[in-house]
């Protein structure tokens, strides 16, 4: 049937145009005539549209949602956030003389920032969202598990930084994070031969932070493309069951 209307529409083309137009630029022009009605999997641009925008505003609610409630971070092991990768030898060498707790307070605190700012990131998401093209939604359907949380990073990710970063520092004050990290810092860096280290932990905690969020949106958008239930609306159905 397509093949028919493919031919149908070169012809119809054909009859219109002047005899010197290549046939390269006739197919084309079906080509294109044929993709303003129907993509492939059969649905239109306009539903392909509709239904991408609405697939990443659930994944990106129900993200946001996920990381911004108590431990949402801390409770959730993909997604805690650890001691600072240049301070391992700090929190191994603390734990060592018994400081457990004190490590696991600037942990705790680490991951209630973090918290503390996932909700920040759904108007960042929406508006972007709203911003996308129907070419962006029709590569994304048609693309990878992925491709819509990877669209959103790539047009978010600087405004997550602008947003997450004081809302971490202010609430890592509010926390004891600070007070606790300047703790653990002063005695290992008393400590005999070791190494001084300081390592910015409000850039750390936000772009753990920006990370663990978008784990998450990306396991809500996969849910979307393989999870039947997952399709909340007659339109996610038709778009994402084909």
């Amino acid at each position: 049937m397509k093949k028919f209307l493919f031919f149908s529409t070169c012809l119809l083309i054909i009859t219109s145009s002047s005899c010197g137009q290549s046939l390269r630029d006739l197919k084309k022009q079906a080509e294109d005539k044929l993709k303003e009605t129907q993509i492939q999997g059969g649905f239109s641009e306009e539903e392909a549209g509709k239904a991408l925008r609405e697939a990443l505003s659930n994944g990106a609610s129900k993200g946001t949602e996920l990381v911004s409630k108590t431990d949402g971070y801390f409770g959730n092991p993909k997604i805690k956030i650890p001691f600072p990768p240049d301070a391992k030898k700090v929190e191994d060498k603390l734990r060592s003389l018994g400081l457990n707790k004190e490590c696991d307070d600037v942990i705790l605190s680490l991951n209630r920032a973090a918290e503390d700012a996932g909700s920040s990131a759904k108007a960042i998401f929406l508006q972007a969202i709203q911003d996308m093209t129907i070419t962006d939604a029709i590569n994304i359907v048609k693309g990878g598990d992925n491709a819509g949380t990877e669209f959103l990073k790539s047009k978010t990710l600087t405004a997550l930084v602008e947003a997450f970063k004081p809302i971490i520092k202010t609430s890592l004050d509010k926390v004891g994070a600070t007070k606790n990290w300047e703790f653990v810092i002063t005695r290992y860096n008393k400590i005999p031969l070791v190494e001084k280290v300081n390592p910015d932990l409000v850039q750390y905690a936000t772009e753990k932070a920006i990370d663990g969020l978008f784990v998450k949106v990306a396991e809500e958008e996969l849910l979307i493309r393989k999870d039947p239930i997952a399709r909340t609306s007659e339109l996610l159905k038709k778009v994402f069951g084909n």
